[in-house]
């Protein structure tokens, strides 16, 4: 089997399968190994890359699980992690040391490197049918703008029609040239508009049925586009997109589901038995388990990560909105990382070592939940609730009170607290944290991180409205003269 050695694009330096050259010497890197890919069926190994969807080593969304306002962190777990770890919580502005690469960069610039390369040169590989080089210039594409997505809302002010056109944006990066030296940053509107062409472009020749849960199929682009329309606050757009999703999802073979935690948690169902440790038998201990994944997107966070969530735990708030009878509660202890109880009862998410990310069906229904109640589609934003409670609790305790369905406000704030529910200590907390600061529905008041001592003192580490945005390393600016940076 040929092996390939992938190329990483890093703004302006090259590295070769994790041995990285600094800016002034990248081009001296020997590539005598490379195989160039000629073939489509090369190009399909390329597609099935593993760094496309797999970023167990460190990438991903590792940063994301360490800023969101649900969890709070205790001290003595939180120092022995990296300073990377500990500044990302406590919402530093510098989390990198001078010359140091942003761990999920790394990954989404090889991602780029790679799916540049199948959209300009799949056109000319011998050995296929212009069906296959389109529907592979398809995924491509499609795939292309799921890390833009990602991308821009690391790096740049969260999205905002009015001042878009200016707010500096990612560069937009179309080509696989290693020659290219110096890099810009485009507008968030340019970036977001190019998500919208990719996507665009791509949802005719991608396929119903994906040849893996890993690869873009119409499905999955649709969530993603609707994803992007939704964090642009076009609602009516962004459900559009969201019912195409399901309608693909409806026309696959073996199709994602939600599991039944009331039968996943029973006598002999499938999460058990809880360990001690690591917790229950689920899908955050099993890397492979595709169940609830209509796009595959994993990453590791478990504690030998640069970047890895020992010490956080929910925070007193985040705790109050389960019910005693939610099954999600089973995934959390009130154990410490080394078994001891936390005196202080905080709850700690002890059985998620493997972050999915890219779309799940539980951020499908509740995306097309919030864009129904949007659009004053009250009864239709409850069913999509219903659907995802009566699998996480007992049918009784599943419905959405009276006093919340019938009014709007109130049932997009329940909404966004079945979100926390649902996916707290995970990572996506940060991207609705972005996107609703602005919202006149929401409070723009950004809460501080809390950092509990042994003594269970707590210190405070205010988010600042710049702290939306990451900086760029400084890695990128020196790579890039006159680049400029966040504040």
């Amino acid at each position: 089997m040929k092996k390939y050695s992938y190329i990483f694009l890093l703004l302006g330096s090259l590295s070769l399968t994790g041995i990285s050259s600094c800016k002034d010497s990248f081009l001296e890197v020997d590539q005598k190994q490379r195989i160039v890919a000629t073939r489509v069926a090369d190009y399909e190994l390329l597609m099935n890359s593993k760094d496309l969807y797999d970023f167990s080593s460190e990438g991903g969304w590792q940063s994301t699980v360490l800023l969101g306002d649900e969890v709070a962190a205790e001290s003595d777990f939180l120092n022995s992690g990296t300073i990377q770890t500990q500044r990302l919580f406590r919402y530093e502005d510098v989390v990198y040391e001078e010359g140091q690469d942003s761990y999920d960069q790394k990954y989404f610039h090889n991602n780029l490197y790679n799916l540049n390369k199948i959209i300009n040169e799949v056109g000319d590989a011998t050995e296929g049918t212009e069906q296959q080089k389109q529907v592979l210039i398809a995924e491509a594409r499609a795939t292309r703008a799921w890390v833009y997505l990602q991308l821009i809302n690391f790096y740049a002010k969260p999205y905002d029609a009015s001042t878009a056109a200016s707010d500096l944006g990612y560069p937009i990066i179309k080509t696989a040239d290693i020659s290219i030296r110096y890099f810009s940053r485009n507008t968030v509107q340019e970036v977001y508009d190019f998500i919208l062409e990719d996507l665009n472009t791509a949802l005719p020749a991608l396929p119903v049925t994906p040849k893996a849960a890993t690869r873009m199929g119409k499905a999955a682009a649709e969530a993603v586009l609707g994803k992007v329309y939704l964090y642009m606050g076009r609602f009516p757009e962004a459900l559009t997109h969201f019912e195409a999703s399901f309608a693909a999802i409806a026309q696959q073979n073996n199709p994602a589901r939600l599991y039944n935690f009331n039968e996943t948690f029973a006598d002999d169902g499938s999460f058990l038995p809880i360990d001690e440790y690591a917790g229950p038998n689920g899908i955050g201990n099993n890397p492979n388990d595709y169940t609830e994944s209509v796009l595959v997107r994993t990453h590791y966070v478990g504690s030998y990560q640069p970047i890895g969530n020992d010490g956080l735990v929910l925070t007193e708030a985040t705790q109050a909105l389960f019910g005693s009878t939610d099954l999600r509660l089973n995934f959390y202890t009130v154990n410490t990382p080394d078994l001891e109880p936390n005196p202080s009862g905080r709850l700690r998410r002890y059985s998620t070592t493997y972050n999915k990310f890219g779309v799940q069906l539980p951020d499908l229904y509740l995306m097309r939940a919030e864009c129904r109640a949007r659009q004053n589609n009250l009864t239709g934003a409850v069913e999509d609730l219903l659907t995802l409670r009566r699998n996480r609790m007992p049918e009784e305790d599943a419905a959405v009170p009276a006093n919340v369905s019938n009014n709007q406000r109130d049932l997009l704030h329940f909404i966004m607290d079945e979100r926390i529910r649902e996916f707290a200590s995970e990572g996506y907390r940060w991207f609705d944290m972005r996107r609703l600061h602005k919202d006149p529905l929401f409070s723009s008041v950004l809460p501080p991180h809390i950092e509990y001592d042994s003594n269970n003192n707590p210190t405070a580490y205010p988010l600042r409205e710049e702290r939306l945005t990451l900086r760029l390393p400084s890695f990128y600016i020196a790579a890039n003269p006159g680049m400029p940076n966040n504040p």
